[in-house]
């Protein structure tokens, strides 16, 4: 469980997130997924990366219930500069990055698949921002990667969520596939770029990210000066312990 990094003979890297029950992240899963990618971009051997995960859903974003049972603002720092360090080594790894998402991709998830160059999904997956509703802002920088402004803003504000078939419409998503072909429909179109020569491909990487419109490390950083705003006025905290309470709750419903 946790980051696993694997290089196939084909030069295609995937890296797998298992971090039951939801893949949610804590402080340090952030950090070992940009050391993992980091890693993949570095090695010469690496021609494209695939990211994908385990379990039953792709990625909850960050740990909510380790930044409630952390005192202070450690845990809350950590994450920030945790996703921080994950988006950019997605956005900056050396080759390209196929986000291979089934169902739910939340959060920092977002964020993750924003800075992805191509993204695929099972036909079960959907993809939202629930943020405002914890009492933190982020990843529009990375939702609007994903569809037009107004649509953004619209999910952004109402914190709603969006269908993989959906964003197909909006180019984000090349392709939608059952949820037992989504690994191959992944290497398929890994190894049309993996058959490329990496000295070009690598090359083409650096240049699409140099002429990209927007600066999305800065982008995303100016978004967090936010969330800390939030978070020292006491709303966050208000907010996340009404999350974490209403999940603990509807577990104990559950027994």
């Amino acid at each position: 469980m946790g980051i696993s990094s694997h290089l196939r003979n084909d030069g295609i890297r995937v890296v797998t997130v298992a971090c039951p029950p939801v893949n949610a992240l804590t402080v340090q899963g952030w950090f070992d997924l940009a050391t993992a990618l980091d890693e993949a971009g570095a090695d010469p051997a690496t021609k494209v990366v695939i990211l994908r995960a385990e379990g039953k859903g792709w990625n909850a974003g960050v740990d909510i219930k380790e930044m409630q049972n952390t005192e202070g603002f450690d845990a809350l720092i950590g994450a920030n500069k945790g996703c921080f360090a994950a988006f950019k080594a997605v956005y900056e790894c050396q080759v390209p990055v196929i986000a291979a998402v089934h169902g739910f991709c939340l959060g920092g998830g977002v964020g993750l698949v924003g800075n992805a160059d191509i993204v695929v999904a099972s036909d079960d997956a959907w993809f939202g921002v629930p943020e405002v509703k914890q009492g933190a802002l982020g990843a529009a920088t990375h939702l609007a990667r994903l569809v037009p402004q107004h649509l953004m803003r619209t999910l952004y504000f109402t914190a709603r969520t969006i269908k993989a078939a959906d964003l197909v419409q909006h180019g984000s998503v090349y392709e939608v596939v059952p949820r037992d072909q989504l690994d191959d429909a992944a290497l398929a179109l890994a190894a049309d770029i993996a058959d490329k020569d990496t000295r070009v491909i690598r090359a083409a990487k650096e240049a699409l990210n140099g002429i990209d419109p927007i600066d999305v490390n800065k982008s995303y950083r100016f978004e967090q000066g936010f969330t800390m705003e939030l978070n020292l006025l006491g709303v966050s905290d208000e907010l996340r312990d009404t999350f974490v309470n209403g999940h603990s709750a509807g577990t104990e419903k559950a027994k």
